[in-house]
């Protein structure tokens, strides 16, 4: 299995509601080099199964890393104990994409309480043979919303012809009863005239899908998607569902930068990053370009942080362009004006550097993508999305541009030359509520910020 099959699986993480819930993640089985990373995004189109349910689109932000055990595909985080392709177990944690929706909710749920997506922590058997691949998965519900339980058995293979690669596959998944009722049943508190109680209990659900991309180019690759899931004849029974097929669609894009280096590498240094700033009300495009850079705010809330990160590549392609990973925590100080929090973010940050007076002064543009994940959602959000009379999230989006100098550079100490100075935004977006992964919410935070930055 070449290169070329590599950004496949890491496109097509997130698909779960393409084509229908009973979908299983494709990556870690697919991915022929393990030590690879890339970004990219996903639009992803289908209805709900409810009654009156809209076309929905939702775009999916991909962050992916693949290492030895460790990995991350969009949505699920997870551990291999295996490194061999033929017979592989794994545990992981991972994004549902079911529950009712959260814009245009059709009018059979009025008055019912919300069966929101959530966290699924699960288990995973790959086998890889000359006849295709078989996958077994079970999840459980982590968040203790459902309580619900669902097994997965899936079979698929891999068809090439020059650029295109497809994966045609095929599911069966067996859903417990919690999981059924909690999002298709109605309680009797909820019962209505044309809304009856009713609760499906346990079901199965039949799945076929067929995925594919085409290479652009080395490391470009267009990808799309389309598949149906059949519900269960008790599911579809649901006065709350329609009874017809689930029928999905995707289309996206990605970046495959190569392979990263492991972080178990002897002499792989750790980047060690100390930062500190203020909320600012100018708005991301703006502060990037300079042309606003005022922290004066009603609340003057602040923050400070620490990340860490490892180089994935450097000089791609011979270019002045590295690759990073960070991962790193910070603190909000609220000002008395509500209780402080933490927050954990990750991302992966390129650096160019090619600019003419880097002989002299090494001077890096930075700019990262991830997700940022709010122990409370700050005060800055709270107080601007309630103005607008929007939601809040507390897992959003996460970009971290920056511009730094080297410091060994600037003063001549050669024993400097791995330390920076620089300055930044953490930003925090709902990407204008076009996400469902990050509660479809439109808004965010912004904060100006110096750091120091050496590698240890």
């Amino acid at each position: 299995m070449s290169l070329r099959l590599a950004l496949l699986p890491l496109l097509l993480a997130p698909v779960a509601a393409c084509a229908g819930p009973a979908a299983t993640d494709m990556l870690v089985d697919f991915l022929a080099i393990p030590a690879s990373a890339g970004l990219g995004a996903i639009q992803r189109i289908d209805r709900a199964p409810y009654r009156g349910a809209k076309v929905g689109q939702d775009l999916v932000p991909l962050y992916m890393y693949e290492g030895r055990h460790v990995y991350l595909h969009a949505t699920r985080v997870g551990y291999k104990f295996s490194d061999i392709p033929e017979h592989g177990l794994e545990v992981f944690l991972d994004y549902r994409y079911e529950g009712y929706p959260t814009a245009h909710r059709p009018k059979v749920l009025g008055g019912m309480a919300s069966r929101d997506a959530g966290t699924q922590a699960g288990a995973a058997y790959r086998g890889r043979t000359q006849f295709g691949n078989f996958d077994a998965e079970i999840l459980h519900d982590a968040n203790n919303l459902s309580h619900g339980t669902e097994w997965r058995l899936s079979y698929s293979f891999d068809l090439h012809e020059g650029r295109w690669h497809f994966r045609p596959i095929w599911t069966v998944a067996r859903r417990s009863a919690n999981l059924n009722n909690f999002y298709y049943g109605v309680r009797p508190t909820e019962a209505a005239p044309a809304r009856p109680a009713y609760m499906p209990g346990s079901g199965t659900d039949w799945t076929s899908a067929l995925y594919g991309y085409y290479e652009v180019s080395r490391r470009w690759r267009l990808l799309g998607g389309v598949g149906v899931t059949y519900m269960s004849d008790r599911v579809r029974a649901s006065p709350l569902v329609d009874d017809r097929p689930q029928v999905g669609a995707l289309v996206g894009a990605a970046y495959d930068f190569g392979s990263h280096k492991p972080y178990s590498e002897p002499g792989q240094p750790l980047a060690v990053r100390l930062y500190a700033g203020r909320a600012t009300e100018c708005n991301f495009l703006p502060a990037l370009a300079l042309q606003c850079g005022s922290t004066r705010t009603g609340d003057d809330t602040r923050i400070a942080g620490v990340d860490f990160g490892r180089a994935l590549v450097e000089r791609v392609n011979g270019w002045p362009l590295d690759f990073y990973a960070y991962a790193g925590v910070l603190m909000h100080d609220e000002r008395g004006l509500q209780a402080d929090g933490l927050q954990l973010n990750a991302q992966i940050k390129a650096y160019y550097y090619g600019l003419p007076w880097d002989r002299y002064v090494r001077t890096r543009i930075g700019f990262g993508a991830g997700f940022s994940l709010a122990q409370r959602v700050p005060l800055a959000e709270v107080r601007d999305q309630a103005r607008r009379d929007r939601d809040t999230s507390r897992l959003l989006n996460y970009l971290d541009p920056t511009l730094d100098v080297n410091l060994g550079d600037l003063v001549g100490r050669k024993g400097l030359k791995d330390t920076v100075l620089g300055i930044g935004i953490s930003h925090r977006s709902g990407i204008f509520g076009s996400s469902q992964l990050l509660g479809n919410i439109n808004g965010g935070s912004n904060y100006l910020y110096g750091f120091i930055e050496t590698k240890l």
